[in-house]
């Protein structure tokens, strides 16, 4: 099969890359600034907001699975129009799309949502991410739209780094307490994207772990892991803070856990 990954040089990007090549596909993946380290991959720079790029590459590739895991957390035109972009070129090659989307379209004001909750976002980014969805919607009614939470992984990912950073010393901030995700292993979340991508399910589906734990919690598991002193991570309240933000966000994955053979796994169970 011939696979593209938008976004392939970021952390979940990547993994779906690897996983991609191992399984013998003939993988293509996009990078912004910097090529990703995986080998016996075709790796083209591509600016997602530049539509007329978008349309080349796809249209030269011709993928049969387009994974969408482009975004920037600062611009509204790479995650919401760059998403756009990538939906429309899938669609004219008639390739399967999965997007990429993010438990921060929703406000916190329910705290559960499930896979037929509307977004309600309150942050630019949380916006930008559900204008995504709607386009993507409505240009390929087929594609699925996973929305998922904080990406862990076994050391990689921007949330552990942060962790590291602050028990060390090279940072000070703090963690918050108020701050609730059900965080995903950057492994089980690229394994269920990737059997979406098979399966004839589209629409909305959460893919999301199974703990809801604070961001403060999360980083005392990952400290305990990698063997670093918990007791150096400062506790604080994101509602004393005044950084913009939902606070308790839990994705129920239930719908989508029943189509999936891929257990999705909590943050205490993987980080134990």
């Amino acid at each position: 099969m011939r696979v593209l990954i938008a976004g392939g040089s970021g952390f979940l990007g990547g993994e779906l890359v690897r996983r991609c090549a191992a399984a013998g596909h003939e993988v293509a993946a996009t990078y912004l600034t910097r090529p990703g380290e995986a080998g016996g991959v075709e790796w083209s720079p591509l600016d997602v907001r530049r539509r007329e790029a978008v349309e080349a590459l796809v249209g030269a590739f011709r993928p049969e699975l387009v994974v969408n895991a482009a975004y920037r957390q600062a611009d509204w035109t790479t995650t919401a129009a760059g998403a756009a972009n990538v939906a429309l070129a899938t669609r004219a090659t008639g390739g399967r799309l999965v997007h990429v989307s993010s438990d921060a379209v929703f406000s916190g004001a329910a705290v559960r949502y499930d896979e037929t909750c509307v977004p309600d976002p309150i942050s630019p980014y949380g916006a930008a991410k559900a204008a995504a969805e709607t386009a993507v919607a409505a240009i390929d009614p087929d594609a699925v739209i996973a929305r998922t939470s904080l990406i862990i992984g076994d050391g990689g990912s921007p949330h552990e780094a942060l962790v590291h950073a602050l028990a060390t010393g090279g940072k000070r901030g703090v963690l918050f307490t108020d701050d609730v995700r059900c965080p995903v292993h950057v492994a089980d979340l690229a394994a269920a994207l990737l059997e979406l991508a098979v399966s004839g399910h589209h629409g909305v589906h959460h893919v999301a772990g199974a703990d809801a734990v604070s961001r403060y919690e999360l980083g005392l598991l990952v400290a305990r892991r990698d063997g670093l002193d918990p007791d150096r991570l400062r506790p604080g309240r994101r509602a004393d803070s005044g950084v913009p933000g939902p606070l308790d966000v839990r994705l129920d994955c239930g719908t989508t856990r029943r189509r999936l053979r891929t257990r999705l796994r909590g943050a205490r169970e993987f980080l134990r």
